[in-house]
């Protein structure tokens, strides 16, 4: 637990020249204690986005945790670590997001609650998303005036309280966080955060070897501590990817903080002999005797640097052994600012998607669940408006490395240079700028640089009320304002996560923000096929006309229009389908089975086999090539491919009738009891399944088995007239008259019933 912080010395040149208790207390927050502070942090935080406590799994949460067979106890632990985020093996077809730890704690969810019940899952977001906020009290401590310890109960110091608190609490309750928090998959975000807080704490701890209040040593160092942050920057990888990225936020604490390195002092460090009685370096540091000496405080810093570059080689290098040496592949439809041709264009893309994240942080009031797909246009011209969003942000980053570089290294200036660090580096691995990323803008990504923004703010509020600080009106304003900030923050977060508990209202809110794009119309057509099926053709329509070469939305919507009788159209949306992705393997299939059901065979037999070579364990491929061998008396082909099918997927149900049935019919009674046994073993609790093999046996006379067979399958459906029928049958033959009438009694009644 930290102490109170005390009212410091004034400080040497390098920082400004009043008191760190005036600095402070110019600002219009309540000073608390650091415990009295959590409590209030985490309290808001959890506010925030309890209203997203009883929300159902939506939008990526479907891919990444119900479908994702990882997250399920009979598979192998193991699997969690050869695949990728989303349940699949790492090869050319995957995004290759690789956070396994994240993946465990979905598997830890699933135990506790006993199943897939989200609620559980959102408590633990929003638990998660509490601590981080608590956390970063700390961390906000340290960044805005260095690692203190009390001297007389060496006992961390709770520095800055006002500004240290006003940080985290417009970081607990920034509305940008919503995804993070109410999405469940945004618990990789959670993670990662917590790790990459508490690995910048023990690289903090590490600088801090002496018990001083108002400096560190920068020529001396804790190695085990460092190489402890490093083991966290490893776990916090593993969470996601961005967990990297705190190497860089320690550099920069290392060189503005503890060693307190003017700007222009970066590229070239001034031997001088030591560094002076506080331990400080700067340009005024005054060369001892031997000139051709690296003073020490150069030498700690080296040293640190070089653990710091070799466990970023590590993690680099593993990432791309991971990914298998070769990066994702994206469509253009997902991040199409990256698949502009010109340089000049595509720089000025990526700059404009800059400027609507930092619009995002300052103003968190249109935010969308998918920026994708028509959101946000390309720019193709310099005329366009837009163009005066990315002038307006490298105005102000301008005038902020200005007042960064001037002045010397004041204490506005090492924290405003921290406040850049923070809110930049941790969105590198999301600017394009060293690989290509599969969304547009995704406002997860801005989980961590949302703490950056916080300290600029806090920043900006401390300077006017210090220059203000003898007009009362001025600080009435900030107090105002600032509170203003916080109640509007904590709203809209509270509406935010509502958007967030189903589906519908997701997509809803996304279509209120972003009508022109795409895939919100596609998804709300998915949502509505169903019990609106006119509506959700409406809306696959409207996708296609604002992206013709949606692949997605002609497939789902050639699936309806099949299933309504009209496969002219059908066949055509899937043949533009395949044209415009000719590896959609699903596409294929289905334009398979549009064709065998036109009775262009040949044609249909080829649709199956290019789903096949594009995606070899597609299982339904090979079960419907095995309906199509089948019905043209191919019947050996048919039961290759229907045995192809159940070997890519054991519990397709449908593969395994076939076969049963197309045996039975070949004369191969003992195999087609023997497969019907196997069948049971793996598809449990099927009873069309256990109709089929129960009639098998009747025909051998097995009645006992048969028996035992119908009557589980009546346990399972106890309305199906057709398992009482046949064991009516089978009553019969084996001479049970009894029973037999007490079972047709029972088909009457069900009967009258449905009648």
């Amino acid at each position: 637990m930290m102490a109170t912080s005390r009212s410091s010395p004034k400080t040497n040149g390098h920082i400004s020249t009043y008191q760190e208790s005036e600095w402070d207390d110019v600002l219009p927050v309540p000073k608390l204690s650091f415990s009295v502070a959590s409590v209030l942090v985490f309290c808001l935080a959890v506010l925030c986005f309890a209203n997203s406590i009883n929300g159902d799994f939506v939008y990526d949460d479907i891919s990444a945790i119900t479908n994702n067979k990882d997250v399920l106890p009979e598979t192998p632990p193991s699997a969690i670590f050869a695949h990728d985020f989303w349940g699949n093996t790492m090869d050319n077809r995957s995004h290759k997001s690789y956070r396994p730890l994240t993946v465990m704690t979905f598997r830890w969810n699933y135990a506790w609650a006993g199943g897939l019940h989200p609620r559980c899952f959102h408590v633990v977001n929003i638990v998660l998303h509490g601590l981080v906020s608590v956390i970063f009290l700390a961390v906000f401590s340290i960044l805005i005036s260095g690692y203190q310890v009390d001297q007389e109960s060496a006992r961390p110091v709770f520095a800055s309280p006002r500004a240290s608190l006003l940080c985290a609490v417009l970081f607990a309750v920034h509305p940008i966080h919503t995804e993070s928090v109410a999405g469940i998959v945004g618990r990789a975000d959670l993670l990662c955060a917590l790790t990459f807080l508490l690995s910048f704490l023990l690289y903090a701890r590490a600088c801090s070897t002496t018990l001083s209040q108002i400096s560190y040593r920068p020529e001396s160092f804790s190695l085990v501590s460092i190489l402890a942050s490093m083991c966290l920057c490893f776990v916090s990888t593993l969470c996601k990817e961005q967990g990297i990225t705190v190497i860089g936020i320690c550099s920069v604490f290392d060189i503005v903080t503890v060693c307190r390195l003017q700007p222009l002092q970066w590229l070239a460090i001034k031997k001088s002999k030591t560094s002076d009685e506080n331990g400080h370096c700067g340009f005024n540091d005054k060369v001892g005797q031997n000139q051709q000496e690296i003073p020490r405080w150069a030498k700690g810093l080296i040293a640190r640097h070089l653990i710091l570059f070799v466990a970023g080689v590590f993690l680099l290098a593993a990432r791309v052994w991971v990914m298998g040496s070769t990066p994702p592949t994206f469509r253009q439809d997902e991040n199409p600012h990256s698949f502009v041709d010109s340089i000049l264009y595509r720089t000025l893309n990526y700059n404009y998607l800059y400027a609507i994240n930092s619009w995002l942080l300052l103003n968190p009031w249109w935010l969308c669940f998918d920026w994708s797909m028509g959101c946000i246009p390309v720019i193709t011209s310099l005329a366009d408006p837009r163009v005066l969003a990315v002038v307006a942000l490298w105005g102000v980053f301008g005038a902020l490395v200005f007042q960064c570089c001037r002045g010397g290294l004041t204490r506005g200036n090492r924290i405003l240079i921290t406040s850049l660090a923070v809110l930049g580096v941790p969105f590198l691995p999301a600017s394009n700028l060293f690989f290509r990323v599969g969304f547009v803008i995704a406002e997860r990504i801005l989980y961590l640089s949302c703490a950056g923004f916080c300290m600029l703010v806090v920043l900006g509020a401390i300077e006017i009320c210090y220059k203000c600080q003898r007009h009362s009106t001025a600080k009435m304003v900030v107090s105002a304002g600032l509170t203003f900030i916080i109640v509007t923050f904590v709203l809209r977060s509270i509406q935010r996560s509502g958007d967030w508990k189903t589906a519908i209202d997701l997509h809803q809110s996304g279509f209120s923000v972003c009508p022109q794009n795409a895939k919100i119309h596609f998804n709300i057509a998915k949502l509505e096929e169903q019990t609106n099926p006119d509506f959700a053709i409406e809306k696959y329509r409207h996708a296609i006309k604002l992206n013709p070469e949606y692949a997605y939305a002609m497939n789902n919507l050639a699936i309806i229009l099949k299933e309504r009788g009209d496969l002219g159209e059908a066949e055509r949306l899937l043949e533009d389908a395949v044209t415009a992705r000719s590896d959609f393997a699903a596409a294929w299939t289905n334009l398979g089975v549009v064709r065998a059901a036109l009775k262009k065979n040949e044609s249909a037999e080829a649709s199956y086999l290019e789903a096949i070579r594009h995606e070899r364990k597609h299982s339904k491929a090979h079960y419907n090539l095995g309906n199509l061998y089948r019905d043209t008396g191919r019947h050996t082909e048919a039961l290759g491919a229907w045995k192809k099918a159940v070997e890519h997927a054991p519990t397709c149900a449908s593969a395994w009738r076939n076969t049963i049935l197309l045996l039975h019919g070949l004369g191969r009674h003992n195999e087609a009891i023997a497969t019907g046994q196997q069948a049971l073993k793996v598809v449990k609790n099927d009873p069309k399944l256990m109709l089929i093999l129960a009639n098998l046996y009747l025909q051998a006379q097995w009645f006992p088995e048969s028996e035992r067979l119908f009557l589980d399958a009546i346990k399972i459906d106890q309305q199906n007239t057709m398992l009482y029928k046949n064991l009516g049958v089978l009553y019969r033959q084996w001479g049970k008259h009894a029973k037999v009438n007490a079972v047709y009694r029972k088909v009457e009644l069900l009967a009258s019933r449905s009648g």
